[in-house]
Order: C-alpha cells, then sequence, then structure tokens
C-alpha cells in the first residue's frame, strides 16, 4: 500500500513538472516581447524580463496563475507571494500594489490571469450542486493557494488553445467552466461564493464595494452606508476589513489617489486639479495622502513616471 501511494505521489509530481514546463514554453512562444495581451477574452498573458517596482492597480476578481518567475501583491495592510507553485484567486475588485520579484532575459517572468465571471461561477456552483457555508463566506477576498496537478492541467490546455482558433471558439467555454470547478471544490471554493451569494454579510460587503468604488470622489459617510445596509457601524467596519483588508475609509482613499495618479500621467492634470476631481478639498493633505501611499510627493512621483516610461519607450 506503501509503495502504491509513493507511486501515485511520483507520478503526480511528475505530471505537475511537465504541464509547468508546457506552460512557460506556451506562454513564451505566444509573448515573444514584453508586455500584457489578451490572446483570448478573458485571458490575459504577460511577460517581463527584468523584476519591477511596485505597481498600483485595481485587481478583478480573476485567477492568476505564475510559470515562470514570483510576485507579490499587496492589498490592504496583507502580502501574498506566489510562484509556480501557488495560484491567486480574488473575488472582489480591489486596489492592489504588485511587484515582480523574479526575472531576467534569460528567464522572464510568465503569468497567465483569468477573469471570473459571476454568471459563469454561479452557473457551475449551480450544476455541481454545491452548498455554500455561511461560515467560509466572510473571509478575505484575496488569497494564495497551492496549484494542484488537475488545475494546472487545465490551465495548460486553456492556453494550448492559442494555437487552435477553430477549436477554441468550442472549447475555450467548456475549459473555463472546468477549471471554476476545480476552484470550486479546492481549498478556495468558499471564496468564491463572493461572486455570487446574495444573501449575509458578504453580500452586504460586496454592496459597499461597489458603492464605494462609483462613488470614489463622493463625501461618503461610513455611518450612513452602514444603515444602508442594515448594520451597525462597528459590525460594518469588522466585516468589510476582514473581506477587503481595509477600513471602507482606507479602501475609498485608495480609490481616490489612483485615480489622482492616473489623471495627472494620462490627462496632464496637475496635483491640485486631480486632487479636487477625484475629491480632496485641501490640496496640501492630498499630498501628504499622495506620499504616505506612493512614496513621493505628486511633482517629483510623476515626474519620475514619465522619465522612466521615456527610458522605457527609448529602450
Amino acid at each position: 500500500m506503501d509503495v502504491t501511494n509513493h507511486q501515485q505521489t511520483e507520478r503526480g509530481a511528475q505530471r505537475l513538472q511537465a504541464s509547468r514546463e508546457e506552460l512557460v514554453e506556451r506562454i513564451a512562444f505566444a509573448m515573444c516581447e514584453d508586455g500584457v495581451s489578451e490572446p483570448l477574452p478573458g485571458l490575459h498573458l504577460a511577460r517581463l524580463s527584468a523584476p519591477m517596482e511596485k505597481i498600483h492597480s485595481v485587481l478583478e476578481p480573476s485567477l492568476c496563475v505564475i510559470a515562470q518567475g514570483s510576485k507579490i501583491v499587496f492589498v490592504g495592510g496583507n502580502r501574498y507571494q506566489y510562484d509556480p507553485f501557488k495560484y491567486l484567486l480574488t473575488t472582489l475588485e480591489l486596489p492592489r500594489v504588485s511587484q515582480v520579484e523574479e526575472a531576467s532575459r534569460e528567464k522572464p517572468y510568465l503569468s497567465l490571469r483569468l477573469d471570473l465571471d459571476p454568471h459563469l461561477v454561479g452557473s457551475v456552483m449551480i450544476e455541481a450542486g454545491h452548498v455554500i457555508h455561511t461560515s467560509n463566506t466572510d473571509v478575505e477576498a484575496t488569497t494564495v493557494s497551492p496549484l494542484d496537478v488537475e488545475l494546472l492541467d487545465t490551465l495548460v490546455r486553456l492556453v494550448r488553445l492559442l494555437d487552435s482558433p477553430a477549436e477554441a471558439r468550442i472549447l475555450v467555454p467548456l475549459i473555463k467552466r472546468e477549471i471554476v470547478y476545480r476552484l470550486l471544490v479546492g481549498d478556495q471554493g468558499g471564496r468564491l461564493s463572493h461572486l455570487t451569494i446574495s444573501s449575509g454579510y458578504t453580500s452586504n460587503i460586496a454592496r459597499a464595494v461597489e458603492r464605494l468604488r462609483q462613488d470614489f470622489d463622493q463625501s461618503v459617510r461610513i455611518e450612513d452606508l452602514a444603515q444602508e445596509l442594515g448594520m451597525s457601524v462597528s459590525s460594518f467596519h469588522q466585516h468589510f476589513k476582514s473581506v477587503t483588508a481595509m477600513s471602507p475609509l482606507q479602501f475609498q482613499k485608495r480609490l481616490r489617489l489612483q485615480e489622482a495618479r492616473r489623471l495627472m500621467i494620462s490627462e496632464d492634470l496637475d496635483a491640485t486639479s486631480a486632487a479636487y476631481q477625484v475629491g480632496y478639498n485641501d490640496a496640501a493633505h492630498f499630498s501628504r495622502e499622495y506620499k504616505s501611499l506612493f512614496g513621493d510627493p505628486p511633482i517629483r512621483d510623476i515626474q519620475r513616471l514619465r522619465e522612466e516610461n521615456h527610458n522605457s519607450a527609448v529602450g
């Protein structure tokens, strides 16, 4: 019996290694140069030939897998590190900071991200007869878990379809369903409930996240928002932070500052104009909070980013 278990473990390890190697080859072939692409709807591939400084963005509900290299993601006060042996799962749209740690020209960082459609997740849940345990739904919306052989094999089959457009049209929807099913029956199935659950605190927090995202430039009283959701202020704070790893005000502030940064870079707004546009009434207060998040005051930070973009374009 022990010999049989050892053989099964050995075969599983060999399958994992073979799938990892194939995923590296296929993403490298699809991504000949550094950058990001979406070769299939909802499937995003990335390549990077050098470690990357911290990038601020909003991560949509998705499954993130690294074929080669490693990455750190910060959500609120939480730190998540993953590599080819782990996957990152996010089930709510949350502000995040990400940093690629391992990447070189010889062994570039290679990754894929698959968007998670709530309707697809709900459909698979129903078809699989998956029972939502409410005790598992009030958990953080971001987590890292070991990448098992069955899930990795399904992802490899999805990437293979890049070479077969005619087959992809038929098979991609089926493989996406299988990926969701693999996640559902894995360690983090309860987190997928964030995308579909229609009752309980998780639904309230999802509604609060959406409200804060839409009205990030407006003055929102947390007391009023809690009352709208039928929750006490203390309960709202507790459940919001348990799911998002941030307080409601921290969440709103990060959205404001990230949007201000985008306005200054993309639309050439000055710091004061960007501050007022995202809801700040005090430019000095905006500058302090901006430096606290990004490490430099607005003018210096934007100048540095423009220089980096220029050097990258020249290179």
